[in-house]
Formats: structure tokens, C-alpha cells, sequence
């Protein structure tokens, strides 16, 4: 694998369990502040953050799914006849 390859694979996980995180994040803030704020708490920017934050997510899957292609690709493989097998 080449070094940009391998920095790019390790740059996507890196963003990707960060959004993770963020999403987590978000719904511990959500789950103080509802209880605190009732009525006032603004659920519908909750939830618009929420879907960018899954949209982000699967942007993710998809360049992810790109990259193993590019990979298997310069390796000589194509992508939807490798197996993978069960451990």
C-alpha cells in the first residue's frame, strides 16, 4: 500500500470515529439540556445537527468503500470479488 493510501485509510478512521463521537456528544448534551430547558429546548436543530452529523457518516462509508477499491485496484484485485472470511 502506498504511504498516501495508508495516511488517507488512517485520516477516514480518524474522522469517522470522531463523528461517532460527536454524535455521542450530542446526544449526552441533548439528554442535559432537554431535561433542563422542557418546552424551550430547540429539538428540531437537534436534530438537523444529528442528520449532518449521519450524512457526514455516510459521505464517510462512501469514500471508505472508494479508497478499498483504488487499493485493490492498484494491487491487481477487483473490489467485488474479494471475500472475506469469517473468524
Amino acid at each position: 500500500m502506498e504511504p498516501a493510501e495508508k495516511q488517507g485509510r488512517k485520516a477516514l478512521n480518524r474522522l469517522r470515529r470522531s463523528v461517532e463521537k460527536g454524535l455521542r456528544e450530542l446526544e449526552a448534551l441533548e439528554g442535559a439540556l432537554r431535561s433542563a430547558e422542557g418546552e424551550d429546548f430547540p429539538s428540531s436543530a437537534y436534530e438537523g445537527v444529528r442528520q449532518s452529523l449521519e450524512e457526514i457518516l455516510g459521505f464517510l462509508e462512501e469514500e471508505g468503500a472508494r479508497l478499498e477499491s483504488k487499493i485493490l485496484e492498484s494491487g491487481g484485485l477487483e473490489a467485488g470479488r474479494i471475500r472475506r472470511s469469517s473468524m
